[in-house]
């Protein structure tokens, strides 16, 4: 099997290759791409050497699967001519999300989805993966009427030139800045980019791709998106409004046997999800569960994930091996 990861080099794509050979895909030809500028660098991966090629020799190659990790631009322009070659394009960026013909898919939520004739899969924004997790249970049962979304996202999902950003500030050396203002010791309302109705592009990604996935564009959703001084993880408070009313016993059994992820939730000894224990986890951690009492049917959520991890590469890979066990075998 020939697997391709284009963006090799970047913060995501290090995860993705990380990912890829935990999970039993270190044995595959491996075809590593990324920009001009990174052409003949040399990356290791399961414990051999490679040399970086261009998208170009990679798309020639005709890998069966092809990972893409950089960014809506290469994405728009490259997927579609690996696609043309049979390649099943499983891309990590904004480029496909809301086109009605991709999928776009949680495994453990709606890999069923994915048709032997889909070429491109789209993967979710982290922030919206980490928050169906916990969502797609009470869905199913309840039925969802309304969310409202506040998260506090690392800032390791704007890349490393953010994280190089917050420890610079840290120690007080000067740095070359990804955001317009400091990070350290600091937090602002601004992910991504502003749009003419005052939200930005990450607010509307929640909005857009909770609908999509769990396939059902009633839900009323409406969030603000801010950056924290954090590298763990994002983390979300989550206010639930259902069609139908509920137990907090119920509650917690749909979520503790939901696949992937893990009920943190002991107030009395300070237990509760926090970055600093997701990081290098794969699972979402969902915890501070109670009800709302300012209105009926209604819930709170506090869900943390590491957005390297489940909220970019795992969930790739998981897609990869969907695809690969279903279609390639």
């Amino acid at each position: 099997m020939k697997i391709a990861l284009v963006g090799a080099t970047g913060l995501v794509g290090g995860v993705m290759r990380k990912v890829l050979e935990e999970r039993g895909f270190g044995n595959c030809t491996f075809l590593p791409a990324a920009s001009e500028r990174s052409i003949g660098k040399k990356i290791d991966f399961a414990g051999r050497e490679y040399v970086m090629m261009s998208v170009e020799d990679a798309i020639a190659a005709v890998p069966d699967i092809a990972i893409f990790s950089a960014g809506s631009g290469p994405s728009l322009k490259y997927a579609p001519m690996f696609a043309e070659k049979g390649t099943v394009v499983v891309d990590n960026s904004s480029a496909w999300r809301s086109d009605p013909n991709i999928p776009l898919v949680v495994p453990e939520i709606n890999g069923d989805v994915i048709k032997a004739t889909d070429k491109i899969i789209a993967n979710p924004n982290c922030s919206t993966i980490q928050m169906v997790m916990a969502l797609c249970p009470l869905h199913k049962r309840y039925g969802i009427r309304r969310l409202v979304i506040s998260t506090y996202q690392s800032v390791t999902g704007t890349g490393m030139k953010a994280v190089n950003q917050l420890m610079k500030e840290r120690v007080g050396e000067p740095c070359e800045k990804a955001y317009p203002h400091q990070i350290d010791m600091n937090l602002f309302p601004h992910g991504g980019t502003f749009e003419d109705n005052g939200y930005t592009t990450e607010e509307i990604k929640l909005v857009n791709e909770t609908r999509k996935i769990l396939r059902d564009n009633d839900i009323q959703i409406t969030a603000t998106v801010a950056r924290v001084p954090v590298t763990g993880g994002h983390s979300e408070a989550v206010n639930v409004e259902l069609n139908e009313d509920f137990t907090l016993e119920e509650v917690y059994d749909l979520l503790n046997r939901m696949p992937g992820l893990v009920v943190q939730d002991d107030p009395e000894h300070n237990i509760y999800p926090m970055p600093m224990w997701a990081q290098g986890r794969d699972e979402v951690f969902v915890g501070r569960i109670r009800r709302d009492f300012s209105q009926p049917k209604t819930l709170n959520l506090w869900v943390v994930g590491d957005n390297l991890r489940k909220g970019a590469a795992t969930n790739a890979v998981q897609i990869a091996e969907l695809v690969r066990d279903r279609f390639l075998k």
